[in-house]
């Protein structure tokens, strides 16, 4: 008999285990499939969130991930998710329910917006400290957050939050904090247990209750049957006339709005919008399926109020998504490829990875139109930035400015010596130079070029017989009509003068008003009068780097060499300019690039060794 009640009771030991291994399987699955979601909703402009890689199945390996926390480091049951001033943008993240032993969330000091789910408690229900202060949440606190009867702590302060705070917060007994500063919230504050403090309630004009010492005063109601009536007559023949002058304003305003928004009237949409059903082909498995009509969608129907920046190429077009993320949509011009030789291309040109090119996430046709689908860069170009900075704003500091060299030439020596087949740009210059919003450039636009034959030195002439912005194009192409990598350099040389000199490549501001010449050609004429150091932004001198300065100019000059013999490659203007910058370690993990070909590694070192005599003298 005792035999088998032992024999039960190890059963019944053996099933508890499978079942609770069964619970931590399901949890573990869960757990991942709710940090997946949270990942994908929401955009982050830091990159903390990217580092999330779910390709590791070992036990526990997001308990690694930045800003989780779990129960045990080898249990994989997120506990706790802290991602305070991340960067992160867009409406409450979703996905939450499935980390189901989920306790605190904090993201606090954001750029979250929109309104608070009002089944916020099913997301969260055994949350005991919820931070959603200093973001842009608005409307109305909804009334199931009181169903989280575990809250301890709730941060809601600094928002935009209004209407009153719910009453049944009064039975959230183990609140022991709360917060809603800085809102806009009305009507009497609930009888919170512990809460007393003033200071949570503050800048709130509506609030009022005994903690803020302001009495909730009550209309008295009018009993007389004629004054109501007379009231609500007058309100509605009030209200009718509001509407109806509301109305025609609002009229007036979209017709006006319609003619000056666009020169156009956005006419060529027109044409598309019974196309809205085709879809865009990325190249990106992070990037959602999306139709045509959720770009017109996101670009208000290609609105010129969206454009940030346009070329010869094309116009590029901000688009806000449903989430709060952004694309960058460029329009290209009239293309003479067909459709299937453009995708052909674009096709190879979506497999170009790096970390100084700008990705092309996709590509969408519809009838003549063709559009590029690109990642929005928060600081915009490069041009923006040195040049079309308000009176009165920061100058960008030399750090970054040489940050942004180093790592734009990395991305260009990376397409003429490692892309596979080399790429020549053809039009490089600070329009198509973008930042991110860590300031690490991105060149955009080298999908545009034709792709190069890994066995040519150069490229035939371009399509349209255009090349570049004047100011940056190479003294010899208007010989030759011939796009080569030298070709390349100069334009970037030019850049190069920009980040240095602060002046544009086609206006010199500090040349006398008789020099009607570029910015490549003032410098020529300094050059050759010993007084290049003249030509260095004044902002920049003074600093502490005045050596650096010199070298920057000393590589620049060599871009610019009007016989493009004379010019070094892309790869070692990376290298010099890398050597330049070796105690910022801007390069601490460098991607690039293949060894120099042909004997360029003597090249090199003979250049080095000739900035080093030219910076002794």
């Amino acid at each position: 008999m005792e035999v088998f009640k032992d024999t039960k009771a190890l059963v019944f030991l053996h099933a508890l285990c499978l079942l609770s291994l069964c619970n931590v399987v399901l949890g573990v699955e869960s757990d991942i499939q709710c940090l997946k979601a949270f990942r994908h909703s929401l955009n982050d402009s830091f990159g903390y969130l990217q580092t999330w890689s779910f390709e590791n199945h070992t036990e526990g390996f997001i308990c690694k991930f930045a800003g989780v926390e779990c129960w045990h480091i080898d249990e994989s049951r997120v506990i706790n998710i802290k991602l305070s001033s991340m960067g992160l943008k867009g409406q409450f993240p979703s996905g939450l329910q499935l980390c189901t032993s989920l306790t605190g969330l904090d993201l606090s000091n954001n750029e979250l917006f929109g309104p608070l789910p009002h089944h916020i408690s099913h997301l969260i229900p055994f949350v005991t400290s919820l931070d959603l202060s200093s973001n842009n949440f608005s409307s109305e606190i909804p009334e199931s957050l009181a169903n989280c009867s575990y809250l301890n702590t709730l941060n809601l302060q600094n928002n935009r939050l209004s209407g009153q705070i719910p009453w049944q917060f009064s039975t959230l007994n183990r609140l022991a904090t709360f917060n809603v500063a800085n809102n806009n919230l009305s009507g009497p504050i609930p009888n919170f247990s512990y809460v007393t403090t003033p200071s949570s309630f503050a800048n709130n004009p509506g609030l009022c209750g005994k903690i803020l010492n302001r009495d909730c005063k009550v209309t008295p109601r009018k009993s007389h049957t004629s004054v109501i009536i007379g009231s609500a007559v007058g309100g509605v023949i009030f209200t009718a006339l509001v509407v109806g002058v509301i109305l025609y304003f609002c009229l007036s305003r979209v017709i006006i709005r319609k003619k000056e928004d666009d020169p156009e009237g956005n006419k060529w949409t027109k044409s598309i919008r019974e196309s809205k059903g085709i879809k865009v082909s990325t190249f990106e498995k992070s990037v959602s399926k999306m139709k045509l009509g959720d770009l017109m969608k996101a670009t208000d129907n290609f609105n010129k109020s969206n454009i940030i920046g346009s070329g010869r190429t094309g116009t590029i077009y901000k688009g806000t998504l449903l989430d709060g993320s952004f694309l960058a949509i460029k329009r290209l011009q009239d293309s003479q490829h067909s459709e299937k030789e453009f995708m052909s291309e674009m096709r190879t040109l979506g497999t170009v990875n790096h970390r100084n090119l700008v990705p092309i996430l996709g590509v969408c046709i519809a009838k003549r139109e063709r559009f590029l689908i690109y990642r929005h860069m928060g600081n915009g170009s490069l041009y923006h930035q040195l040049h079309e900075k308000a009176p009165g704003e920061k100058v960008m500091e030399w750090s970054v400015r040489l940050k942004i060299g180093i790592g734009a030439a990395r991305g260009l020596a990376w397409l003429h010596h490692s892309c596979n087949p080399r790429i020549l740009h053809r039009n490089i210059s600070t329009k198509c130079i973008l930042l991110d919003n860590d300031y690490e450039p991105r060149i955009s636009d080298f999908g545009l070029a034709r792709l190069m034959n890994p066995v040519d030195t150069h490229l035939s002439t371009f399509v349209n017989g255009e090349f570049g912005d004047l100011g940056y194009v190479a003294p010899e192409y208007t010989r030759t009509l011939m796009a080569t990598p030298k070709g390349d350099v100069y334009s970037f040389g030019v850049v190069l003068l920009e980040l240095v000199t602060g002046e544009t490549a086609t206006h010199v501001s500090s040349a006398p008003d008789s020099f009607k010449g570029s910015l490549a050609e003032w410098i020529s004429f300094l050059s050759d009068n010993s007084i290049l150091q003249d030509a260095i932004d004044k902002s920049l001198i003074g600093q502490g780097c005045d050596g650096e300065l010199l070298q920057f100019l000393r590589v620049a000059c060599n871009c610019v060499l009007s016989a493009p013999k004379e010019r070094p490659s892309m790869f070692e203007v990376y290298q010099l300019l890398r050597a330049i910058g070796e105690r910022y370690n801007f390069a601490a993990e460098d991607e690039l690039i293949m060894p120099p070909d042909n004997g360029d590694a003597d090249q090199l070192n003979e250049l080095i060794v000739a900035q080093e005599k030219k910076g002794s003298q």
